[in-house]
């Protein structure tokens, strides 16, 4: 069963409590952002974030849950300099509740030499995009880049799970994050479990994630030991210092705690576990040629309803983990500079504070 999408929150408490271990309070950044995912450092220092957006007022369906989502033109890039913030970038495609919560829209943001690749998500069978207007099937799905005019399409990621699902899963795409190279962009794909090589539009997959099974929870109700499959699903992809790829895995339904691992991919060979004992990963970084790990959800997303904490790892030899900081709130995207960490928090909370948990915003943290 694949679950891209984040479980609903209703009830969730606005404040929480967690724990720093750095030398500085964190700082807030930005805020008043509609969903906000992965973010990067780009032109002049300028610091810009993806906002999945809050879809819109239709045409609606059944989403990946079996919840209605609406969509919407509700997708943005913000750049924030100093104290100011403006929209970069908007109307991008966006699916989302009702209540504007957990949408799926631009996820992540990179760049190389001036030019901005962003990745829009779809979470669905790339078939359903026949039911959004022409802005839907032209940004949802897709690996966008700056033009002349804003963003354009680069590479239709949706199309090619359609074509190809490399997974043998069932089509499903899911473009959720993107590292920008001379000769390419090296994007992953939640809903395909794939990392892709992007080059002049054309893509080929440079490694596929295994499913995994794991024994089943006691709430599905099934004979004791019984297993069940578990998908990788993963959520981001970070350049090494041996320039080696990094991909960090969400996990899929039912999300179990410490299960989620981090792969080394060097292509022309099968992914490597380097890293384990993780629950939920969102994102991931290096600094100083040290790893970091974003959790979305410390406790599991089965659990975030409870305690929609996130944390932020730092992960030292032979796979040691040291615990950097657990005063998120359901963080989206990690970005690594000068000594801080940024981090989208509240990803999926609207810009209008329909959510109980509070709106989106940019944390700055100190690392040491």
């Amino acid at each position: 069963m694949r679950r891209s999408r984040i479980l609903a929150l209703l009830g969730a408490t606005s404040a929480v409590a967690g724990e720093h271990r750095g030398g500085g309070a964190p700082q807030v950044v930005a805020k008043g952002l509609d969903n906000p995912r992965g973010l990067a450092f780009g032109p002049h220092s300028a610091l810009y974030v993806t906002e999945a957006g809050s879809g819109g007022s239709g045409p609606c369906f059944a989403g990946p849950e079996g919840d209605e989502v609406c969509w919407g033109a509700s997708g943005a890039v913000t750049v924030v300099r100093g104290r100011h913030q403006k929209r970069a970038a908007t109307d991008i495609g966006s699916l989302a509740a009702p209540d504007g919560t957990q949408a799926i829209g631009p996820s992540d943001i990179a760049f190389r030499n001036g030019k901005a690749y962003v990745t829009v998500g779809l979470g669905a069978d790339p078939a359903m995009r026949d039911q959004l207007p022409l802005l839907g099937r032209k940004t949802n799905g897709w690996l966008l880049k700056s033009g002349w005019h804003g963003l354009v399409g680069a590479a239709d990621v949706a199309r090619f799970e359609a074509k190809n699902d490399p997974d043998k899963a069932g089509p499903d795409s899911n473009p959720n994050s993107v590292v920008a190279e001379r000769r390419g962009q090296a994007v992953v794909d939640a809903g395909g479990n794939t990392l892709l090589w992007v080059k002049h539009s054309k893509i080929r997959v440079l490694a596929k994630f295994p499913e995994r099974t794991i024994v089943a929870p006691d709430f599905l109700g099934l004979p004791p030991g019984t297993k069940i499959p578990l998908q990788s699903v993963p959520t981001s992809v970070a350049k090494g210092p041996d320039g080696a790829y990094y991909v960090g895995e969400l996990t899929g339904f039912p999300f179990p705690q410490g299960k989620a691992r981090v792969y080394k991919v060097k292509p022309g060979h099968e992914p490597k576990v380097v890293a384990s004992g993780f629950t939920n990963v969102i994102d991931i970084g290096f600094h100083h040629g040290k790893l970091y790990v974003l959790e979305i959800a410390h406790a599991g997303l089965l659990n975030a309803e409870q305690d929609p904490r996130g944390a932020l790892y730092r992960v030292g030899h032979h796979g040691k983990k040291l615990i950097k900081h657990t005063g998120l709130v359901m963080p989206g995207g990690l970005a690594l500079r000068g000594g801080n960490a940024y981090i989208s928090n509240c990803s999926v909370c609207p810009a209008d504070g329909s959510s109980p948990l509070g709106t989106g915003h940019v944390l700055r943290v100190p690392l040491k």
